[in-house]
């Protein structure tokens, strides 16, 4: 049993649980039809007659709905382990294959900076060809307009 497939073994339960969700609800039919059969109106044979057909309405539509989701559950459970079995088989195949690539050689690692400071790029000018170059030169700061004192003289 522990080698059996799941999805079997969803089925198989649903299977016996419809089986025994039939029996009660044609269990509950004879019922209801006993009473009827006892019944000294015609109306109360007709309202149990009535209760025992809707019985086996509802219970049939409930065993429906049983076997309905067992059969997604099961479908949905092989479906997974198909697509694991394919993911792993796909993972072997990626492993195996840089297994056999050649390693990498290492590269030398980079040499520290040693502290100096990086030199400024130098600054471009605009020119004709390169026009949304930015302007390169710092700008030229004016020195504040005083105001001129009068002297008397």
């Amino acid at each position: 049993m522990a080698e059996a497939d799941l999805d079997g073994i969803i089925r198989q339960l649903a299977k016996q649980q419809h089986k025994t969700l039939t029996g009660a609800v044609k269990a509950r039919r004879d019922h209801y039809l006993g009473l009827a059969a006892k019944a000294k109106d015609a109306s109360g044979k007709a309202r149990a007659k009535a209760l025992a057909q809707a019985a086996m309405e509802q219970g049939a539509a409930a065993a429906k709905r049983l076997q309905v989701a067992a059969d997604n559950a099961a479908d949905a459970y092989a479906r997974a382990m198909r697509k694991a079995a394919e993911l792993a088989a796909s993972e072997q195949a990626k492993a195996t294959a840089k297994a056999a690539e050649p390693a990498p050689t290492a590269k030398p690692a980079p040499k520290p900076s040693g502290g100096k400071a990086k030199t400024p790029t130098p600054l471009r000018k605009a020119t004709a060809a390169d026009p949304k170059a930015a302007k390169t030169e710092a700008p030229k700061t004016k020195a504040p307009k005083t105001k001129a004192r009068k002297t008397k003289a």
